[in-house]
């Protein structure tokens, strides 16, 4: 029952304003790339960008918690 609430608290998370903007952003940037919008290189610039911005708050965040 442990395991269920921890994937309930995980799932919760996600939902947080900050990744619905990084999954959507990525959604689009593919959908564009894909359908030749966006060129490849500038997916892989974008993209690098965004999921560094949100690990590297994310990492901020957890090393706050613990101090």
């Amino acid at each position: 029952m442990r395991a269920l609430e921890q994937i309930y608290r995980r799932l919760g998370n996600l939902m947080t304003i900050k990744s619905l903007v990084t999954l959507l952003l990525t959604a689009v940037f593919a959908y564009l790339t894909c359908t030749g919008n966006v060129s490849a290189d500038q997916f892989l610039t974008v993209f690098t960008v965004v999921i560094a911005f949100y690990f590297g708050t994310q990492a901020e965040k957890q090393s706050a918690g613990k101090t």
